[in-house]
């Protein structure tokens, strides 16, 4: 089969760039042809050292650079004798829609952010897939029917990403909180800051790791400098591979307020830490509800507080939380992930067109 994707960019640290690149190299591998346009980013050398031929679409939502990009993926759709065509993002999605009527190729939709109200565009796929059974359930909501929507689970382990990453664990100061992300208001970061002032009074060595990015930065840094824990917090900043850190965590903390399925939460399972996500979204499903991990409401400070001493007050719940993680580990890795996407694009191929089978 001959795959199109078409993303807004490649560029780090964009769950949905990952889990696009992900996808791309995993279908490699299973022996199909896989394309991939966008306005280029960090990505392209290992998509090209993989087989995967980069080509340029603008994504400027602008009337003239739009007119540009129709023409340029009609023409890439022709030249190629493309089979399938995957959008990741919005604008994508409605650069791809016209362009595939006209030429009569099936367009998949992988809605990877529900809580953004564009998402309801994601619905111009002839199949849309969501990235978690409760974005399944809101894409319902929004009127995309059941028989063009597919659940295909987010999951990183095996992924080209991580190929030659370092396996060495980060020497960080035990007990350690380990948080991952973006540094913006959607992930919760607050609310791990009030949670830990707290366990701080009873477990004063206890130390959190801050490891990303993001537009509140620097708010965040000065909310945690006026905390009596401040100085057991410390802020990693970004790093291209988070993995050593999650290698050498004690314990792993999502305590967002809207993810429809992060890929955070695999990788630190595959990385062996007691997890503690809120539950919201996708994480539950993540966390095989609540047997791979813990799981408390979002928004709540002191819910979290109270999980965090439970751990924390015996080691050997740390451990038993460990193993735990590792719980139906083998639903996570991209390998399945590209099977069932496969299966996707076969259901939306026009009956009567030959396919080859993935390996």
């Amino acid at each position: 089969m001959r795959v199109l994707h078409i993303l807004n960019h490649t560029r780090r640290l964009n769950g949905h760039v990952h889990a696009a690149v992900d996808l791309a190299c995993a279908q490699i591998k299973l022996g199909h042809q896989v394309y991939l346009a966008s306005e280029g980013g960090d990505f392209d050398t290992l998509l090209k050292a993989k087989g995967i031929e980069t080509l340029f679409i603008g994504h400027e939502r602008k009337i003239p650079s739009l007119l540009r990009a129709l023409s340029r993926l009609s023409s890439y759709i022709k030249k190629y004798d493309i089979d399938i065509v995957h959008a990741h993002m919005m604008t994508s999605a409605v650069i791809a829609f016209p362009v595939c009527k006209l030429r009569r190729v099936p367009l998949i939709t992988t809605v990877h952010n529900e809580f953004e109200k564009s998402a309801t565009l994601m619905g111009l796929g002839t199949r849309v897939i969501a990235v978690s059974d409760v974005v399944g359930a809101s894409m319902r909501r929004r009127g995309v029917p059941q028989s063009k929507l597919k659940v295909v689970l987010n999951g990183t382990i095996g992924s080209s990403r991580s190929e030659g990453r370092s396996e060495e664990p980060k020497p960080l100061r035990s007990p350690s909180i380990l948080f991952v992300g973006g540094l913006h208001p959607r992930k919760g970061l607050p609310d791990l800051f009030d949670a830990f002032e707290t366990v701080h009074r009873s477990f004063p060595t206890a130390h959190l790791y801050i490891v990303g990015d993001g537009p509140f930065r620097e708010e965040y840094k000065a909310r945690a400098a006026a905390l009596e824990s401040a100085s057991q917090i410390t802020f990693v900043g970004s790093t291209r591979d988070p993995y050593p850190y999650m290698l050498g965590a004690d314990i792993f903390v999502l305590p967002s307020h809207a993810d429809p399925a992060p890929l955070v939460l695999s990788e630190a399972r595959e990385a062996g830490c007691a997890v503690i996500g809120s539950s919201v979204d996708g994480i539950p499903q993540l966390l095989e509800d609540g047997e791979a991990g813990l799981l408390v409401p979002p928004r709540d400070p002191a819910a979290l507080a109270r999980m965090l001493g439970h751990l924390l007050e015996a080691p050997e719940r740390i451990a038993d939380w460990r193993q735990k993680s590792q719980f139906r580990i083998e639903h996570l890795t991209i390998e399945r992930v590209a099977r069932e996407t496969l299966e996707v694009y076969y259901s939306a191929m026009p009956r009567g067109k030959a396919v080859p089978l993935a390996t």
